[in-house]
């Protein structure tokens, strides 16, 4: 019995109680939540925030934070279908490439200023974001973009299916986040990479003298999320039809909230791929149920700040325990 007690159940444990217990109190304060209709929307309206997330993850478990991303899937987007309109592009397959260059290009900018010039990843990512989105709004004076070719804005229908007299549909987003999720969990879990990875996050030094390449660890990180964040930008206008300038800035610390609540550790090292993706839809369930049964939605920005001040909290208690141990 005490064996059990002291036993560590994994954070997805209490993660799967937590999500269960709302949505049985949720389900039962009102008839609108546990619907197959509200569940399929709540999973394709957060398909971005889990798209960015998983991008999140991998910097996070190098031990860097970076707060750029949303800003970087906005200019993304923009640039994209500017060029589109513009002639400059065409199709799909070019849109897709030139989006993902360009990520990848603003995460390989930040790694290199973080770890090249041993900048704070914090404040370098913020000041990246408030460049780029500045950058945009001067640019485009906060104009939106809704003349946009068919392929980008027409919702497809994927594996359709009908319930009575209502007809639903598992969305596209849903199923690009998925399948992001699956190629995030076999680089961090079923490669030497993924090790690596983890191995900078716990101790950026040691890794460095078991021969890792930390810097080239870096670059992947900062490169991969840059990635999510030009999917994400694009499945952002997919799924609302229009380029909107300012519609993805300003949710980060829900996104970085969802990522802590997985698991992850600000300082590195630690978290999961399916807590991520749990942390995501539980900020999801709980927006969700709290403005079905009227709670203000200003009432979740209470929310996330507790949640990423606990968390930082217990990060930082416990290195200061790990560090006591050391040199006790």
């Amino acid at each position: 019995m005490d064996r059990f007690l002291k036993k560590r159940m994994p954070i997805e444990f209490y993660l799967g109680v937590v999500i269960l217990a709302m949505v049985l109190f949720f389900s039962a304060t009102t008839d609108q939540f546990f619907t197959l209709r509200n569940i399929l929307d709540l999973t394709e309206g957060y398909a971005v925030s889990g798209i960015f997330a998983l991008g999140l993850f991998v910097v996070l478990v190098t031990g860097g934070i970076d707060i750029s991303f949303a800003a970087v899937a906005s200019v993304v987007q923009y640039a994209v279908a500017s060029l589109l309109l513009g002639g400059y592009i065409d199709g799909a397959l070019q849109s897709i490439v030139l989006a993902l260059i360009f990520g990848v290009f603003c995460g390989l900018f930040n790694a290199v200023l973080i770890y090249y010039l041993n900048l704070v990843s914090i404040i370098i990512t913020i000041s990246v974001q408030s460049l780029l989105f500045g950058i945009l709004m001067w640019l485009t004076n906060g104009r939106s973009i809704y003349d946009l070719p068919v392929w980008w804005t027409t919702q497809h229908e994927i594996f359709p299916f009908s319930i009575g007299d209502e007809t639903y549909q598992i969305g596209l987003p849903f199923l690009l986040m998925l399948a992001l999720t699956f190629i995030t969990w076999l680089i961090l879990n079923k490669t030497n990479l993924g090790r690596q990875l983890y191995a900078v996050g716990g101790n950026q030094e040691s890794a460095r003298r078991v021969g890792i390449r930390v810097g080239l660890i870096h670059l992947f990180a900062y490169g991969y999320l840059g990635a999510a964040a030009a999917i994400g930008g694009l499945v952002q206008v997919y799924r609302m039809g229009e380029v909107v300038p300012n519609a993805l800035v300003g949710g980060e610390l829900d996104v970085l909230a969802a990522t802590v609540l997985g698991g992850a550790s600000l300082t590195g090292g630690k978290g999961t791929v399916i807590g991520t993706l749990m942390g995501v839809f539980l900020i999801g369930i709980l927006k969700n149920g709290l403005n079905l049964i009227g709670i203000s939605s200003y009432f979740m920005n209470i929310v996330i700040g507790i949640v990423i001040v606990i968390a930082i909290s217990i990060t930082h208690y416990k290195k200061r325990k790990e560090t006591n141990v050391g040199f006790a």
